[in-house]
Protein backbone atom coordinates (compact mmCIF):
# COMPACT_ATOMS: atom_id res chain seq x y z
CA UNK A 1 0.00 0.00 0.00
CA UNK A 2 3.27 2.42 -0.21
CA UNK A 3 2.21 3.71 -3.69
CA UNK A 4 4.05 6.78 -4.79
CA UNK A 5 3.09 10.33 -2.87
CA UNK A 6 3.41 12.60 -5.51
CA UNK A 7 0.27 10.88 -7.89
CA UNK A 8 -2.27 12.40 -5.56
CA UNK A 9 0.02 16.03 -5.13
CA UNK A 10 0.14 16.02 -8.84
CA UNK A 11 -3.47 15.42 -9.80
CA UNK A 12 -4.80 18.28 -7.24
CA UNK A 13 -1.83 20.46 -8.97
CA UNK A 14 -2.96 19.38 -12.48
CA UNK A 15 -6.85 20.04 -11.71
CA UNK A 16 -5.70 23.66 -10.18
CA UNK A 17 -3.53 24.16 -13.59
CA UNK A 18 -6.98 23.48 -15.76
CA UNK A 19 -8.84 25.56 -13.35
CA UNK A 20 -6.87 28.51 -13.85
CA UNK A 21 -6.59 28.04 -17.65
CA UNK A 22 -10.76 28.01 -17.39
CA UNK A 23 -10.66 31.29 -15.37
CA UNK A 24 -8.73 32.83 -17.25
CA UNK A 25 -9.90 32.15 -21.04
CA UNK A 26 -13.52 32.53 -19.19
CA UNK A 27 -12.81 36.05 -17.45
CA UNK A 28 -9.11 37.87 -17.61
CA UNK A 29 -9.05 37.58 -21.07
CA UNK A 30 -11.95 39.20 -22.18
CA UNK A 31 -11.70 41.93 -19.91
CA UNK A 32 -8.38 42.85 -20.70
CA UNK A 33 -10.26 43.08 -24.87
CA UNK A 34 -12.31 45.25 -23.24
CA UNK A 35 -10.20 47.20 -21.18
CA UNK A 36 -8.01 47.76 -24.61
CA UNK A 37 -10.75 48.72 -26.91
CA UNK A 38 -11.70 51.20 -24.39
CA UNK A 39 -8.58 53.02 -24.20
CA UNK A 40 -8.41 53.17 -28.22
CA UNK A 41 -12.13 54.48 -27.97
CA UNK A 42 -10.69 57.17 -25.84
CA UNK A 43 -7.57 57.67 -27.34
CA UNK A 44 -9.65 58.68 -30.39
CA UNK A 45 -11.86 61.16 -29.28
CA UNK A 46 -12.10 64.33 -30.45
CA UNK A 47 -13.69 67.86 -29.91
CA UNK A 48 -16.87 68.32 -31.29
CA UNK A 49 -17.94 64.51 -30.59
CA UNK A 50 -21.23 63.45 -28.78
CA UNK A 51 -20.71 61.16 -26.10
CA UNK A 52 -21.92 59.53 -23.27
CA UNK A 53 -20.84 59.25 -19.66
CA UNK A 54 -21.13 56.33 -17.25
CA UNK A 55 -23.92 58.58 -15.07
CA UNK A 56 -25.58 59.01 -18.36
CA UNK A 57 -24.97 62.72 -19.20
CA UNK A 58 -24.94 63.71 -23.00
CA UNK A 59 -22.64 65.93 -23.90
CA UNK A 60 -20.20 67.64 -27.09
CA UNK A 61 -16.54 67.76 -26.12
CA UNK A 62 -15.66 71.03 -26.01
CA UNK A 63 -12.04 70.32 -24.75
CA UNK A 64 -9.67 67.39 -24.25
CA UNK A 65 -6.73 67.76 -21.49
CA UNK A 66 -4.45 64.21 -20.89
CA UNK A 67 -7.08 63.39 -18.05
CA UNK A 68 -9.85 65.25 -18.18
CA UNK A 69 -12.74 65.89 -20.59
CA UNK A 70 -15.08 69.12 -20.84
CA UNK A 71 -19.04 68.74 -22.19
CA UNK A 72 -20.79 71.59 -23.62
CA UNK A 73 -24.37 69.92 -22.09
CA UNK A 74 -26.32 73.16 -22.62
CA UNK A 75 -26.25 76.31 -23.90
CA UNK A 76 -24.42 78.08 -20.71
CA UNK A 77 -23.28 74.44 -19.07
CA UNK A 78 -19.92 73.02 -19.12
CA UNK A 79 -19.21 69.74 -17.12
CA UNK A 80 -15.38 68.41 -16.67
CA UNK A 81 -15.26 64.98 -16.29
CA UNK A 82 -12.37 62.40 -16.07
CA UNK A 83 -11.74 60.53 -19.47
CA UNK A 84 -12.51 57.00 -18.26
CA UNK A 85 -16.23 58.29 -17.68
CA UNK A 86 -16.79 58.57 -21.41
CA UNK A 87 -18.03 55.04 -22.42
CA UNK A 88 -19.50 55.36 -25.58
CA UNK A 89 -20.71 57.77 -28.43
CA UNK A 90 -24.14 59.15 -28.62
CA UNK A 91 -26.09 56.70 -31.03
CA UNK A 92 -27.14 58.93 -34.42
CA UNK A 93 -31.40 59.62 -34.94
CA UNK A 94 -30.44 56.88 -37.60
CA UNK A 95 -29.61 54.06 -34.92
CA UNK A 96 -32.62 55.47 -32.60
CA UNK A 97 -34.78 54.72 -35.58
CA UNK A 98 -33.60 50.87 -36.68
CA UNK A 99 -34.39 50.35 -33.04
CA UNK A 100 -37.69 51.20 -33.04
CA UNK A 101 -38.76 49.78 -35.51
CA UNK A 102 -37.07 46.62 -34.30
CA UNK A 103 -39.59 46.84 -31.27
Amino acid sequence: MNGNPMGPILAQLVFIGIIFVIFYFLIIKPQQTQRKKHQEFLSNLKKGDKVITSSGIWGVISDIADDTITLKVDANTKIKFTKETIIAYQPSKDESKEKEDEK
